[in-house]
């Protein structure tokens, strides 16, 4: 396929920088489908089928995942949301802030340092419940937790929101004139930037394949492989918001989240290094003590033995019953009616037919030669 003037039509992209997508959101009738709200579903499916693989292979229960992730997306999503509108407040609550607009989540705006921790906790609540331990599901999750971040970077592409400061690389970001004119910023025609979007992309995915090679390698357990991914998410995430000019809170002359970045990224390398410290071994089990399966399938075998004794019992107690019943009723006696009123008893056949035989013997003369033929 080939662009004006007979060029490949990949030339001009690289030329010309990234173009942006024409559009992000298309409608269904009154419906809008937003790229945004599908970048965001398709992470949170990829990334439950990367943790299901690892948890099963970390011995934890079919279905423990699926039920964890359904406590997790709600929560996090509202963390996440929480965490943007109160770190950007000029935009719902400035002079020319909207308040209703906290609540437009499909027009961006989800920050990732409020949704691992309230995920986190979704996932708590629901783990505590089944006797299973947060670090083992933690440690299943984290590289799928980078691919469903870097997924969900494509909608940031879509809307063209935070792209970062202007350059003249050839991967550079086309930005609409009615996209940037929205947001303020006035540039030359032809000016690219940063795209952001594709550097936290391709990082994340770089980490999560690293983290998950050191995983195997190493049996990191414990917790170990959640707290390298936060450590290498927030160095890359760290020097990428230094690109970016989108409005943000400053402090100290740095944008908030480069701070957080900073903090995080040293909490967790501490965390790191303290659990590797006291934990050199993968956990045993992902069940907390006293939860393991054997302990309740043992609790069910003793609740079956019982039922099925007392069962036994109840068999028994009835053919007694039975028995004794029939042993003092008239048609199952062996002493008829008249015979306990002292009528004689007729004979057993067997002695019936030997008297007849003697009585035969004696009053017929050819008898014993008839035996003989």
């Amino acid at each position: 396929m080939t662009g004006p003037g007979g060029h490949l039509a990949m030339l001009p992209v690289v030329a010309d920088g990234i173009p942006s997508p024409s559009q992000g959101v298309w409608h269904l009738g009154p419906i809008p489908l937003r790229a945004y709200a599908f970048a965001i579903l398709a992470g949170i499916v990829v990334a439950t089928w990367i943790s299901v693989r690892r948890y099963r292979a970390r011995g934890g229960p079919e279905g423990a995942i699926l039920d964890a992730i359904f406590w997790a997306v709600p929560l996090g999503i509202i963390g996440a949301r929480l965490y943007h509108v109160f770190s950007s407040p000029d935009a719902y609550f400035g002079p020319d802030g909207n308040p209703w607009n906290a609540f437009a989540i499909w027009n961006g705006g989800l920050g990732i340092w409020g949704a691992i921790p309230a995920g986190a906790l979704g996932v708590w609540i629901y783990l505590r419940r089944r006797g299973l331990r947060l670090a083992t599901v933690a440690d299943a999750m984290a590289p799928a937790l980078l691919v469903a971040q870097a997924i969900g970077r494509l909608g940031n592409y879509f809307n063209q929101e935070l792209f970062g400061s202007p350059t003249t690389l050839p991967w550079g970001l086309q930005i609409d004139s009615g996209v940037l004119a929205a947001q303020g910023m006035d540039y030359p025609a032809g000016t690219l930037f940063h795209p952001t979007f594709l550097y936290e992309l391709l990082w994340n995915l770089a980490i999560a394949v690293l983290i998950v090679v050191i995983d195997r390698k190493f049996r990191l357990g414990h917790g170990r492989v959640f707290w390298l991914y936060v450590f290498g998410y927030t160095v890359g995430r760290g020097w990428i918001e230094t690109l970016r000019i989108d409005e943000a809170e400053h402090v100290l002359g740095l944008r908030l989240n480069v701070w957080t970045s900073i903090l995080v990224c040293l909490v967790s390398l501490a965390i790191f290094i303290v659990l590797s410290k006291r934990y050199p071994e993968r956990e045993p089990s992902p069940w907390l003590p006293g939860h393991e399966p054997e302990d309740e399938d043992r609790a069910e075998d003793t609740t079956s033995t019982q039922e099925r004794e007392g069962a036994t019992s109840g068999r028994s107690a009835a053919s007694a019953a039975s028995a004794a019943d029939s042993d003092t009723s008239p048609a199952a006696s062996d002493t008829s009616p008249a015979d306990s009123a002292g009528t004689p008893t007729e004979p057993d056949t067997d002695d019936a037919l030997a008297a007849e035989s003697t009585s035969t013997g004696a009053t017929d003369p050819d008898a014993d030669s008839t035996t003989g033929r």
